[in-house]
């Protein structure tokens, strides 16, 4: 999703900023049960040094839930076997 097509979206059952590494963050957003991440004007993720900025393009919106998540690659750097789930920490945040 374009993150110009946000204007003609109001709701959203949930939005997810992803922690890439230290001050790099994308967002998806979950709608109908589908998580589509959004897309800058040049068709790249949409990426951010401050997730705050992130947030902000829902802040007249109407969000279900606010989550920042975090997928860990531990389990791999210390010879870990590969999960059959995932290794993911999701911490509910509030909106703007």
């Amino acid at each position: 999703m374009q993150v110009k097509e946000l204007q003609s979206v109001f709701s959203f059952e949930k939005v997810v900023i992803h922690a890439l590494a230290p001050n790099l963050y994308q967002v998806s957003v979950m709608m109908d049960g589908e998580e589509v991440f959004l897309l800058d004007g040049k068709g790249k993720f949409l990426t951010s040094h401050n997730k705050q900025d992130l947030q902000e393009l829902f802040k007249d919106k109407q969000v279900g839930a606010m989550v920042l998540r975090h997928q860990s690659a531990y389990d791999e750097m210390v010879g870990q076997p590969t999960r059959e789930s995932t290794n993911c920490l999701e911490v509910p945040i509030g909106t703007l």
